[in-house]
């Protein structure tokens, strides 16, 4: 159970922690509900920014209202579900994957991007290697420690592109963005690429997560403006 689940007779702070988080995910719920940002538009990703989007140069911190703290010791990533080799990493397991660089932009549904991110870690086509999904294996969905989940096409998360990342500008991922270890799936908005990620499963049918039941868009395309359902 997250801490801010936790009942009120666990103590102030934790009820504290409980009412800012519910109130994050309502206003994030109010603008799905108002379709805030957007604009109508649709764009081929030739055109480099997506529709209704603005460029930043620092990297705004969204989450849930509670930033897990996953000591690098207690690091634990199931990978599961419709594979052949369901897997458990630890940290060393982890990190004695091959490891690669990439350069990526990112883009929020809250209508910032940033362009020219270079990130460290395992490219997904290591861990299809590894795992081996079963022909009928169409989904995954990602669990994380905040308790958070989120889910995508197998075809969507086989992508090049796509890694599971443990640093950032040459420095390891920190605690607000997700660190030690997030999804990233740089062709969607940015909600699809979970932090502090704990469970990769692999599925044989959909099944939607966290803000796709709370009317976000199940796709979560930026070039189609796929912000909300």
């Amino acid at each position: 159970m997250d801490e801010a689940d936790k009942r009120d007779d666990d103590g102030p702070e934790i009820s504290l922690i409980g009412q800012i988080r519910d109130k994050l995910i309502g206003r994030k719920q109010d603008w799905s509900r108002e379709g805030r940002g957007l604009t109508g538009a649709t764009a081929p990703p030739a055109q480099r920014l997506p529709p209704g989007q603005r460029l930043v140069t620092d990297w705004p911190v969204l989450d849930l209202g509670v930033q897990p703290e996953v000591p690098k010791a207690a690091f634990r990533l199931a990978i599961d579900g419709a594979v052949a080799n369901p897997v458990t990493l630890d940290w060393d397991g982890f990190m004695a994957l091959p490891q690669q660089d990439s350069v990526s932009d990112m883009h929020c549904v809250t209508t910032w991007s940033r362009y020219d991110n270079h990130w460290r870690g395992v490219s997904i086509r290591t861990i299809l290697d590894l795992v081996r999904p079963h022909p009928e294996a169409t989904h995954v969905l990602f669990e994380s420690y905040d308790d958070y989940t989120t889910n995508l096409r197998l075809d969507q998360f086989a992508a090049e592109d796509c890694y599971l990342v443990h640093s950032w500008e040459g420095k390891p991922l920190t605690r607000q963005h997700g660190g030690p270890v997030r999804v990233l799936v740089p062709r969607y908005y940015l909600w699809k690429s979970a932090k502090w990620v704990r469970r990769i499963t692999f599925a044989t049918a959909d099944r939607k997560g966290f803000w796709e039941t709370r009317g976000y868009n199940n796709n979560a395309d930026p070039w189609a403006e796929e912000r909300y359902a």
